[in-house]
């Protein structure tokens, strides 16, 4: 058995789409589960693999090595990782600022952001960003990813609405990297022709879903509700690959969370299964 985790937002239909259309061994698991989720799965080893925060595998990269040329990643804008702000964001310092439960990647993004790009401190709580029940109004500013992001966005609440990947690709000139394909070192010790086969397999579906987009738009619009054309730009400026230059850009990322001690230093080199 190979239990392989898959985020359920829309960002990785792509790739999703096209796995789902095939037929693949009956050993094969598929579990969805947000970010944040199946970092957890992960780390209680209930699955064996899957597209989890890039911060799961600097946390403990002991455990994991990283799928060679599978991320999700943005070079500039990603579209669905915002911070939504009622005011300028260098004016945050002592503002409450709701984070979302459901990616740590884009927490500890943020916090370096406004920390050491913006040279202000808010105070910050974790809780749900979105949905029935939630009440936001004594928060000064809201991250949200996924389609809780694309929902606030078209919402249009907040007068602020900083894209952090548009934010770090200004800063550091390198994309940014919001996850990875991580896989346990021990399923690689007992399986490592399978991972390849099933790495193999989502990079031959990340190929084929570049060139069905339009196709793929149709399917998933719906779901956040969004016009095609709109999810069409969305999923435009979603990129699935880990070049050389989005390993520069984990490890600059890295470096960051090592220097303010969110990681160890053993999350560099990194360790890429290809």
């Amino acid at each position: 058995m190979a239990r392989i985790g898959m985020v359920n937002y829309i960002n990785v239909a792509p790739i999703y789409e096209i796995w789902k259309e095939r037929i693949l061994p009956a050993d094969w698991q598929v579990v969805e589960g947000q970010p944040s989720r199946l970092n957890i799965l992960l780390a209680e080893d209930q699955i064996d693999m899957g597209f989890v925060s890039s911060y799961a595998y600097a946390a403990h990269p002991e455990r994991y090595q990283i799928l060679a040329d599978l991320s999700i990643s943005a070079t500039g804008p990603v579209g669905s990782v915002f911070l939504f702000s009622r005011i300028e964001p260098e004016t945050l310092g002592g503002h409450l600022v709701r984070l979302t439960n459901q990616s740590d990647t884009s927490v500890r993004l943020v916090k370096i952001i406004l920390e050491e790009f913006y040279r202000v401190k808010p105070r910050y709580e974790i809780g749900d960003v979105c949905g029935d029940g939630v009440r936001l109004e004594d928060v000064s500013a809201v991250l949200a990813i996924g389609d809780d992001a694309l929902r606030l966005r078209a919402g249009g609440q907040y007068p602020i609405q900083l894209d952090l990947g548009e934010v770090w690709h200004g800063k550091t000139g390198l994309p940014f990297v919001f996850s990875v394909c991580a896989v346990r070192e021990p399923f690689l010790a007992e399986q490592p022709e399978n991972a390849r086969a099933i790495r193999q397999t989502l990079v031959e579906c990340r190929e084929q879903g570049a060139l069905r987009m339009a196709e793929i738009c149709d399917r998933v619009s719906r779901r956040i509700p969004m016009d095609c054309e709109t999810c069409s730009a969305y999923l435009m400026g979603i990129e699935h690959d880990l070049s050389p230059v989005k390993c520069r850009a984990l490890e600059h990322f890295f470096r960051y969370l090592i220097d303010r001690g969110e990681a160890p230093p053993t999350a560099l080199p990194l360790k890429i299964f290809q």
